[in-house]
């Protein structure tokens, strides 16, 4: 079952108030209400077209909303371009995995570390003691000790998607947004950035957008169902499984191109 740390202050950092977001006449969010607390691993999931990536694009300023704020810590981020949102500690990872292929692993997560400095230079200059530790601890969580002098873009699919994690964390974000990590993975690929993913949640809150429900049963501790735009329901895992609302949203459908949605309830129980 997912990880849970009994240490997470209940203290809201994200909060989502009556989001509304259109495109074209397509409701993508229709008054969208969503928090989070601090140090918490939540885990949306919903039908194909629910909203999922589009209230990623909105926390990050990438989509402005119709209507409602979100708010990070008090600041209106509807309000915000997207480099200063990442100033106020919010990351994201994509699902393609977007690294520097013709550098080193160590060069990469370099290039990540939170510093007042220029890419050469902080390329070329030696690292202080805690910057430089930070990064082998980083190379250390993420398993690629080994690779670091390995260039990016020779690595495995798995191996990748974990450096760009990594250099989330280089980064210092106190709330990150993931989109589909596992996508593409081999099992036991799956169950290693879970691995990951639930040791990252001991120092920053992490928003994860999953469609593998054996993944999201590894890692959640708490799950948000998302349908038409709006929240259908939030609990543990078991409390969502059995909700006869997630039931009809997955199992009701009758079209083809839903059978994977339909499955997902499936691989719940």
């Amino acid at each position: 079952m997912g990880y849970s740390d009994p240490s997470i202050q209940s203290e809201t950092i994200l909060a989502v108030e009556d989001l509304t977001v259109k495109f074209s006449g397509f409701t993508a969010l229709n008054c969208l209400n969503f928090s989070m607390q601090r140090g918490e691993l939540r885990v949306v999931i919903g039908p194909n077209g629910a909203g999922k990536t589009t209230l990623l694009d909105v926390i990050t300023g990438k989509t402005r909303p119709r209507s409602g704020r979100v708010e990070f810590h008090g600041h209106d981020l509807t309000r915000m371009p997207d480099h200063q949102i990442a100033r106020l500690g919010i990351g994201r990872k994509f699902q393609t995995p977007n690294v520097f292929r013709s550098l080193t692993v160590l060069q990469n997560l370099m290039l990540a570390v939170k510093a007042n400095r220029g890419v050469m230079a902080t390329l070329a200059a030696s690292f202080s003691r805690n910057g430089k530790g930070r990064v082998y601890e980083i190379l250390d969580t993420i398993g690629l000790t080994a690779k670091a002098s390995r260039q990016a873009g020779i690595l495995a699919h798995g191996e990748k998607q974990w450096l760009e994690l990594g250099m989330l964390m280089a980064q210092d974000p106190e709330l990150l947004l993931i989109d589909e990590p596992v996508a593409g993975m081999t099992p036991r690929e799956s169950e290693r950035t879970g691995e990951l993913l639930m040791a990252m949640a001991r120092k920053h809150a992490l928003l994860v957008i999953e469609h593998d429900m054996t993944f999201v049963r590894q890692i959640a501790q708490k799950i948000t169902v998302l349908d038409e735009g709006k929240t259908l329901c939030e609990g543990t895992v078991e409390e969502v499984q059995n909700d006869p609302r997630v039931i009809e949203v997955y199992l009701g459908q009758d079209h083809e191109e839903h059978a994977e949605d339909r499955a997902a309830v499936g691989l719940l129980r």
